[in-house]
């Protein structure tokens, strides 16, 4: 099974309850909805952003896209709760660096699971009040179907919040 080994092993170890999909080939969370027959707020579109100089996995519904102004909102509250330096520019990181740092997976196939990387995770509201999610299992042939729940279990230091809008059609 395509499936990274070190990524089954990670959501093993966290003792949550989770299937393995497999489907046809598809490289967007849209495309993805499409293929599975589900609809898109249940998907779970993962993304690498790069934040001043740090690093995070940012998680939000297939049917929405990224609000980089409210997930710095939502960074910099946290931050300065803990009293730390406020984040300027937010952006997508690059494939040589996703190629480069997140060994073992498909660019275009993230899985939600920072600690995997040691990087931050933050997942949008919308997505975590369906009872089922789906999102990408390193690979463009395999998700996984989570409750909202057992994410939150296997990434404990998850963040939540409001930062995605309404994509544009």
């Amino acid at each position: 099974m395509p499936i990274p080994k070190r990524l089954i092993k990670f959501i093993d170890s966290a003792k949550i309850r989770y299937e393995i999909i497999q489907h046809r080939t598809v490289y967007t969370a849209f495309d993805k909805a499409k293929t599975l027959k589900v609809p898109e707020k249940i998907i779970g579109k993962t993304l690498v952003v790069k934040m001043d100089r740090v690093f995070a996995i940012v998680l939000i519904p297939a049917n929405k896209n990224l609000d980089k102004e409210k997930l710095k909102k939502v960074v910099n509250a946290k931050l300065k709760k803990e009293g730390k330096k406020l984040i300027k520019k937010i952006g997508l990181a690059t494939e040589n660096w996703m190629k480069k740092n997140l060994k073992g997976i498909k660019i275009g196939a993230v899985p939600p699971f920072g600690p995997l990387w040691k990087l931050p995770t933050f997942v949008d509201k919308n997505l975590m009040k369906n009872p089922k999610i789906i999102v990408s299992a390193g690979d463009y042939n395999y998700s996984f179907r989570i409750s909202p729940a057992a994410l939150k279990k296997s990434v404990p230091d998850i963040i939540a919040g409001s930062f995605s809008r309404a994509r544009k059609k």
